[in-house]
């Protein structure tokens, strides 16, 4: 099946272009963060797209999106859940709220690693993983769930958080 950009999508990603006239490289990030907006992950052929719409070779986009670990490589379940694991978050308690969660949810992580990070229920309906830093490090454990943000989260609550997604 062949990798289609909606005519909208193009057009926002037109613009976005304009604003890199030296070096249309300097582009990827914003092209590829519409991808997955619109998308909600980043499959290679959206990387070989981005790379022929920029006149780049594919490896190109491809060690933007492997750098990045705010890019996703596979399609994510309905909500998508980022548990923070930095210190701060993790002294908070964050490693029992990611456990709380996966339970809550019905997701299982023992497939997970550093390369495949997302854990998806069977179901479809959550994925999770966890996050490097977002950026409240006095208010842990924190956890976004798609663009909701929530600080102080009570593992014990975890299933009150996913049931308002319901």
């Amino acid at each position: 099946m062949a990798f289609e950009v909606p005519v909208e999508l193009e057009k926002r990603m037109d613009e976005a272009i304009s604003h890199y006239p030296v070096s249309k490289r300097s582009a990827v990030l914003p092209l590829l963060h519409l991808v997955q907006e619109h998308f909600r992950f980043i499959s290679d052929e959206a990387v070989n797209w981005v790379a022929a719409k920029l006149a780049l070779e594919p490896i190109q986009v491809l060690e933007v999106v492997t750098f990045y670990p705010g890019f996703r490589q596979t399609a994510p379940g309905r909500f998508h859940i980022r548990v923070c694991r930095t210190l701060s978050c993790a002294m908070a308690g964050s490693f029992e709220l990611m456990d709380a969660l996966c339970k809550a949810g019905n997701i299982d992580r023992s497939h997970t690693d550093h390369h495949h990070p997302i854990a998806i229920s069977a179901d479809g309906k959550y994925s999770i993983e966890f996050a490097e830093c977002l950026a409240s490090c006095g208010f842990g454990p924190v956890c976004m769930i798609e663009d909701d943000f929530f600080e102080k989260v009570d593992p014990a609550k975890a299933g009150e958080l996913l049931a308002q997604r319901a």
